[in-house]
């Protein structure tokens, strides 16, 4: 049994303030009996101006926030998920990058956001996570103690195939660290993530940014646990917090045992027809 917990965050420009709010709710979480703690998306800041987050913004190796949440990590001798830092790559590039504490305080795994978001929206509001961002180019499966967990960040959870993969290799968890905006929130954010639970037969922990943050931006919030059958086990609102929710992994081999869709795929051909 795992006792997860997810922080829900309302991160600002202030990295500093950031690295405090997260560090107290983690505590907080491992006072509450939490093995393994997943954070949001953009932990350590939500700048939308990019000029000034490639200012602000630097490479792993000089992260304040990385080395603390390693100390963290060990201090509480937990499981840590860090969603996702804004981290300097070579150059003016930008990478999204998950990592993995292990209770020792090491990272066991790194993952950049392969699926960069590059939309317009109703509302007039134009994204472009390229023009910072360089996405990355390797899915990751981490074998641990506790199970094996498919790393992947928010707008991954469009990307069925992602999981797929991840599920076929072994993991029966995933972390979807997020920071989603309101109408597509609104819109496909419960649907999404229990979709990609049921075809996989896993549990899905999606920690979020939620509330308007003081550049002006609006986050959706309502980071959720949903289990393989489908199951939303906990749901938080848009205030920055904390859910909890214990974990069986076994519900995952029972779910998959019911619904044995990942090894029935087939070989297939398509055929494109264009009638008169």
């Amino acid at each position: 049994m795992i006792r997860a917990a997810l922080i829900q965050l309302r991160s600002g420009t202030d990295m500093a303030r950031n690295l405090v709010d997260a560090s107290g709710l983690i505590r907080e979480a491992a006072g509450q009996g939490a093995s393994f703690v997943t954070t949001p998306e953009m932990t350590n800041i939500l700048e939308p101006d990019r000029p000034r987050l490639r200012s602000l913004a630097k490479p792993e190796s000089e992260d304040g926030s990385v080395g603390a949440f390693s100390v963290l990590a060990q201090e509480l001798g937990l499981w840590l998920n860090v969603g996702s830092l804004a981290l300097r790559a070579p150059g003016e590039r930008l990478v999204n990058r998950s990592l993995l504490f292990t209770p020792g305080g090491t990272i066991a795994a790194r993952y950049d956001k392969i699926h960069l978001f590059d939309v317009d929206l109703p509302t007039g509001e134009r994204l472009r996570e390229s023009h910072a961002y360089d996405g990355g180019t390797e899915a990751v499966l981490v074998e641990t103690p506790l199970g094996a967990i498919g790393l992947t960040i928010c707008y991954d959870m469009r990307f069925p195939h992602l999981y797929r993969a991840l599920a076929k290799a072994g993991a029966k968890l995933f972390t979807v660290p997020s920071a989603f905006t309101v109408p597509t929130g609104q819109a496909h954010w419960h649907v999404l993530l229990r979709a990609r639970a049921i075809e996989t037969g896993s549990f899905v922990l999606a920690a979020a940014q939620g509330g308007k943050h003081e550049s002006g931006r609006e986050t959706f919030g309502h980071s959720l646990i949903v289990s393989p059958w489908g199951e939303v086990l906990a749901e938080a609102g848009t205030e920055p917090g904390i859910l909890i929710a214990d974990l069986d992994l076994a519900q995952a081999d029972l779910a998959r045992a019911r619904i044995p869709a990942l090894v029935h795929d087939r070989a297939m051909s398509l055929t494109v027809l264009k009638p008169d």
